[in-house]
């Protein structure tokens, strides 16, 4: 549709219809106006899948690896693949918008969302998302840059002034969205924090650069009730309000319009955005959407996210060619630890979809070693005491007898207005029926042991819990946090011990009152008793020093890795840390998976042999770490962010704020740049990994000199020296010239001869002034020698001038440094950067670095 006729379009509203399309119709829908035959717009969460407009565990989803896995592959054409299967499913859901992907940066390693964001570096996370922004919108599906800007931590989110310098923001924090924006995204949403003192939904960072200098088209979409107030928002670049139907924007905009206190010139760009928006994905007019059943979509679909799990893998460690095992040569295999079993495919908070299925690690290493080895499994560790919702695996419903639990809806009197079989005892979002008062979750439950079971019911306001009857928990619980995630996602537990018998069923009943303002989650959950955790760890080692290998899967837990905080901690939880060293010392072939979305402390990684990364991997978790472990594929991921060997060496961690404010004190200085300036030594260098081959980095060969602004090509010669076929992805990284360094001359600037291995460019006074500036992949057969060419963007060498608010590129030698992470590097260059008279006076924005 041309901008003439959304234009026609706009001219056939009066004001009050303009008002009503900016503010959502529902939690997760826009209004419809029949007028312009405008459907209305449907919003779904999921970086990793589509959940769809109902949180509810019947309605699955498929689940990828976690948005750290995807960048973990530096792999953009994957990546564009999975944003095309992220399409297909939100068109079978009926999604026009989906909120993904996350931008922010890993700046500390307890951030408490990493798993949902790619990197601590702004280039691999600028192309990562711009690939998935591309594979979605390919697919007719609207993509959502988030969260528009420095939303890099969970503490106090909701209300943190974040203070950043302008350099810093356009270099690093910026970055990533204005690739975005440069890939076409339909969507961006404002963040709930304040930027330097202003709130994002009212920012001025809105305007400029990204409506601006970037050219964005499409509409500012709220975070979930981050808009808070009227005038300063309605009057900023803003544009939609989610969710609704309340607001400030439903209860005060007209009137503040009428009043002519926001010009309706502002109201009418809001509105042309949202049309233009509703236009790209089908919802003006009557475009069919095609839409596939789940069961198609999966079959496609599986295959794609299990070469995924490979492909984000990262060998960290491999010493004497361990991995990958050979199933031939082995007789016997001991799968040890809890996550083995019950394996974190997705992270925590509203980015959760319900999977239709999981493959576990055990049964992925036990599928591929079917009928040549025999696995034995022991968990190690006992149960850790935390309450879990119930499941069907031990849970009956009451009323029809079915596995799950029935959920019920009261009014005043008691009296049941409605019922349903669900499949968990968690319940995010029950039926709305008027008069319902009380939501209850009923369920026979057959205990598997003896003993103090933990039982929990999870909501605010009043909750009981009986057992058999008799009430056990009885209390009102006010609500303490205004965050939605805490408020309407994952509300703490309220928990007591009972005491219950091994094979006898006993009905549990929880009840909570539904209160105006005290969310929608209620919780039945429970825990075993406490195990013995000697004779857990017995078990392990005795049946780790009968086996061939031995697999230890360990990772974090939800409580240490989530939306809605930071964590505290970067150790492993729950005694795995002596786990792995005990079962490494039963046996000198034993392989660590990690089952982590974040940076975790490893004091045990010089004691194992191998050590593979897996991340969250997703729904097909087993086999595509199978596949890795016995060699069907390599281990494709690299680091996406530096892993430090102790909390006390990160040189920028602290996500808290003091008097509400969070400094980024370090400036650009983020990630491997701030371990290169600290001069620590992290446990392994962002862009780390290794495959099951071996390279030698021959030579680099870049341009004598270029111009500023002008893209140039490095190529970087290196050889497959092992005895597979792999790929290496070739890191190119560059430094600024000291600040005293001038132009050379014509004469003096000839420049050097090819770089070859071991050599290096000029180095600079500060090594923290090294940056990625491009990477590629390359693949060889053994012996096999090949050329990579990395291109290099035209703005790479220039930094953001505070002083005259533009790109401004500085003359001289800059070295370059080709190789395989950011602390290793054996090949250096030079190449001459002159400076040309600017193109245009105001800022540079064309071949954008990001």
């Amino acid at each position: 549709m041309t901008e003439e006729e959304i234009g026609h379009l706009l001219e056939k509203l009066d004001l009050r219809q303009k008002v009503r399309l900016l503010t959502g119709a529902s939690n997760w829908r826009t209004h419809p106006e029949p007028a312009l035959g405008l459907r209305a717009l449907t919003f779904s969460d999921g970086p990793a899948g589509v959940r769809g407009v109902a949180w509810d565990e019947r309605d699955t989803s498929l689940v990828l690896p976690s948005p750290s896995a995807l960048a973990a592959s530096w792999d953009e054409e994957l990546v564009t693949e999975l944003g095309g299967l992220l399409a297909e499913e939100a068109r079978r859901k009926g999604v026009d918008v989906l909120l993904a992907p996350t931008l922010n940066l890993h700046r500390s390693p307890l951030g408490g969302r990493h798993f949902e964001c790619f990197s601590e570096d702004p280039l691999l996370t600028g192309r990562t998302g711009a690939a998935l922004v591309r594979g979605i919108q390919g697919g007719g599906v609207a993509a959502t840059a988030k969260h528009f800007v420095a939303n890099d931590a969970e503490t106090d989110r909701l209300t943190v002034d974040v203070r950043v310098d302008e350099r810093t923001l356009r270099e690093v924090y910026l970055a990533p969205f204005e690739a975005a924006v440069e890939a076409g995204a339909w969507a961006v949403m404002s963040a709930y924090n304040r930027v330097n003192g202003y709130t994002m939904a009212a920012g001025p960072l809105l305007t400029e650069p990204l409506k601006g200098e970037w050219g964005f088209s499409g509409p500012v979409v709220s975070d979930w009730g981050a808009v808070r107030s009227l005038l300063d928002t309605a009057r900023a670049a803003q544009d939609l309000a989610m969710p609704g139907p309340e607001s400030p924007w439903a209860d005060g905009l007209f009137a503040a319009v009428q009043q002519g206190l926001v010009p309706v010139a502002r109201i009418d760009d809001k509105v042309r955005r949202l049309l233009r928006l509703a236009d790209r994905v089908g919802a003006l007019g009557e475009r069919p959407v095609a839409r596939r059943p789940l069961a198609a979509v999966a079959a496609d679909g599986r295959g794609l996210l299990r070469r995924a799990v490979a492909a984000g893998t990262v060998l960290l460690r491999n010493e004497g060619g361990l991995l990958p095992l050979d199933p031939a040569r082995l007789r016997s295999v001991a799968v040890i630890g809890p996550h083995a079993t019950a394996v974190r495919i997705q992270g925590g908070g509203s980015a959760e979809v319900f999977p239709a299925s999981v493959v576990p690690p055990l049964a992925g290493i036990t599928a591929a070693l079917d009928g040549s080895a025999e696995v034995t499994y022991v968990p190690g560790l006992p149960p850790d005491g935390r309450p879990r919702p119930l499941d069907r695996s031990w849970t009956r419903d009451p009323r029809d007898g079915e596995p799950g639990v029935l959920v019920r809806l009261l009014d005043a009197d008691g009296t049941e207005l409605h019922a349903e079989h669900r499949l968990s005892g968690r319940i995010v979002e029950p039926a709305r029926l008027p008069g319902a008062e009380t939501v209850e979750i009923r369920a026979l439950i057959r205990p598997d042991r003896d003993g103090d079971w933990t039982l929990a019911v999870g909501g605010w306001g009043p909750v009981t819990l009986s057992v058999a009857g008799r009430t056990v928990l009885n209390g009102t619980f006010p609500l303490d946090s205004d965050d939605p995630t805490r408020v309407h996602v994952a509300p703490p537990y309220r928990s007591v011990r009972v005491g219950l018998t091994a094979g006898t069923e006993v009905e549990v009943v929880a009840r909570r009152g539904l209160a105006p303002g005290t969310g929608v989650a209620t919780v039945l959950a429970a825990a075993p008793p406490p195990g013995d955790p000697a004779a857990e760890l017995a078990a392990a080692v005795a049946a780790a020093r009968d086996a061939d290998a031995a697999v230890v899967v360990v990772g974090t837990t939800e409580e240490s890795e989530s939306e809605g905080r930071d964590r505290d901690s970067l150790a492993l939880p729950d005694g795995q840390d002596a786990l792995v060293r005990a079962v490494a010392r039963a046996n000198p072939r034993t392989v660590v998976i990690l089952n982590a979305g974040a940076p975790v402390t490893l004091p045990w990684r010089a004691e194992v042999p191998a050590l593979l990364l897996a991340w969250f991997p997703g729904q097909e978790a087993g086999d595509g770490l199978a596949d890795v472990l016995f060699g069907h594929t390599e281990p494709g991921g690299r680091l996406p962010t530096t892993w430090a060997a102790a909390r006390e060496d990160v040189p920028v961690l602290r996500t808290r704020p003091e008097e509400n404010s969070l400094v980024y004190a370090e400036g650009p200085y983020v990630g491997y740049r701030a371990w290169l300036r600290s001069g620590a030594t992290p446990a392994y260098w962002f862009g780390h990994g290794l495959g099951y081959t071996t390279w030698s980095y021959d030579a680099l060969e870049a341009p004598d000199r270029v111009g500023a602004g002008e893209p140039f090509d490095v190529r970087i010669r290196l050889r497959n020296t092992g005895t597979r076929r792999g790929r290496e992805v070739v890191q190119l990284y560059l430094s600024e010239p000291e600040p005293s360094q001038a132009e050379p001359s014509q004469a003096e600037s000839s420049g050097p001869e090819p770089s070859k291995a071991g050599s290096s460019g000029p180095e600079p006074v500060d090594p923290s002034a090294r940056r990625l500036v491009g990477y590629t992949a390359v693949v060889a057969e053994p012996g096999e020698e090949v050329v990579a060419v990395v291109r290099v963007d035209g703005r790479a060498p220039a930094r953001w001038s505070t002083e005259r608010h533009r790109w401004e590129w500085t003359p001289g030698n800059y070295a370059l440094y080709g190789g395989r992470s950011a602390g290793d590097l054996p090949l250096g260059g030079t190449i001459t950067l002159s400076v040309t008279p600017p193109r245009s006076p105001g800022p540079t924005t064309e071949s954008a670095l990001h």
